[in-house]
């Protein structure tokens, strides 16, 4: 995909965060992109920004990724705008933390559904697409996929299991001419777990670096594949220059 002038990306969790900046990162190489949130509302709202911004075309659709027929339907929307999907970028994920003590039913399971089934959906809906492109299939995944912590129990084995969901894939899809990567962040400049991002968040990664990455590996030569990529501040908090 040297070129990514008219291709076309799926993008789950887009209306903001890293999402948002791929979605930006892409259009200004000229694709165009559909986003989805769980919001219809958001994902128009989010639409109708970036295609202020960039050179390609972007929907906005509204879809829960754990409800797999709504991302079905979602992909059929996709489809039936653009005719074609080149990139899936599973991107939709959220948190809840806390003691195995405190933690409550319901909030495993939405952690779970969303983080780890809910890509499982969007990349069965998405498959037979990718096939026919010889497509890209990113996973956003977390540095909490190889480094657990105390209070991390649902996020951290939402986490490891979207790693090894996304290498078990990688190995499943290559002969198909499909490029699978899972992309594992530390800390990011987004509204993830209630933060607001503010100039103290100038440290981090920010969603237009996660942007750049993800063009870069849809430009890199076919014969190559980061199949697993870490990526972190260059320095923590404590440490920052004055």
């Amino acid at each position: 995909m040297n070129s990514l002038e008219g291709k076309i990306a799926y993008i789950t969790g887009g209306s903001k965060g890293i999402g948002l900046g791929v979605a930006k990162a892409l259009l200004d190489k000229g694709m165009h992109v559909a986003i989805t949130s769980r919001s219809q509302t958001s994902a128009d709202q989010a639409a109708g920004m970036l295609n202020q911004l960039g050179k390609g075309e972007a929907i906005g659709i509204g879809s829960d990724v754990r409800n797999p027929e709504q991302e079905k339907a979602a992909i059929e929307v996709c489809l039936k705008k653009f005719r074609k999907i080149d990139l899936v970028f599973a991107n939709a994920g959220l948190g809840h933390f806390g003691s195995i003590e405190d933690l409550s039913f319901d909030q495993w399971n939405e952690v779970i559904d969303t983080n780890l089934k809910g890509v499982f959906h969007t990349l069965k809906s998405s498959l037979e697409a990718l096939k026919q492109t010889e497509g890209y299939f990113m996973t956003l995944a977390s540095l909490a996929g190889t480094n657990f912590f105390a209070g991390g129990s649902a996020y951290n084995a939402s986490k490891f299991g979207l790693v090894g969901f996304t290498q078990a894939v990688m190995l499943d899809l290559r002969k198909y001419g499909i490029k699978t990567t899972t992309i594992m962040p530390g800390s990011v400049s987004t509204h993830f777990n209630n933060n607001e991002p503010s100039p103290d968040d100038a440290w981090k990664i920010q969603p237009e670096d996660i942007g750049q990455m993800v063009v870069d590996l849809l430009q890199m030569h076919q014969r190559t594949l980061p199949s697993k990529i870490e990526v972190r501040p260059t320095l923590p908090p404590s440490v920052q220059k004055a």
